[in-house]
C-alpha cells in the first residue's frame, strides 16, 4: 500500500447472546434474560508485517470484557449496558470509533427484540 492510500479495518462481534440481569420492572429483577449484543469497531490497522495477536484489537478480548460487564451484576437500563461496553471498547487507543447495539430478546409482545444502539468516535 502506498502512502496516499488508507485502510479502514473493522473488528466486529455479531449476535453475541448472553443471559443478563437487566431491567427496571419487578418481574425483571432477579431473573436473567437473553440479550443479543453487536459491536462494530473501526480500528487502527496493524503494521505491514505484524502477524501477531498483540498487534490487533482482539475480538475474543472484547467478548470477554462484555461477559465480565454482564456478570458484574444487575443493570437497570439497556442504555447503561451499551455505554459500559462502549467505554470498554474505547479504552483501547487503537479503537477509532465504536458502535454497540443491545437487544433484549422478547422484551415486547410480538417483537423479536427491542433495544438501543450507541456510537462514539474519538
Amino acid at each position: 500500500m502506498t502512502a496516499s492510500q488508507s485502510q479502514t479495518l473493522r473488528v466486529f462481534i455479531r449476535d453475541l447472546e448472553v443471559k443478563a440481569q437487566i431491567g427496571v420492572h419487578g418481574y425483571e429483577q432477579g431473573n436473567a434474560q437473553p440479550v443479543r449484543i453487536n459491536v462494530d469497531l473501526v480500528v487502527t490497522p496493524p503494521g505491514e508485517n505484524d502477524d501477531k495477536l498483540a498487534g490487533v484489537v482482539d475480538y475474543e478480548t472484547i467478548s470477554n470484557q462484555i461477559r465480565a460487564i454482564v456478570a458484574a451484576g444487575h443493570i437497570n437500563l439497556a442504555e447503561t449496558l451499551a455505554q459500559r461496553i462502549l467505554e470498554a471498547c474505547l479504552a483501547d487507543a487503537r479503537v477509532k470509533s465504536a458502535k454497540v447495539r443491545i437487544e433484549k430478546l422478547h422484551a415486547l409482545k410480538g417483537a423479536q427484540a427491542a433495544g438501543v444502539e450507541i456510537e462514539q468516535s474519538r
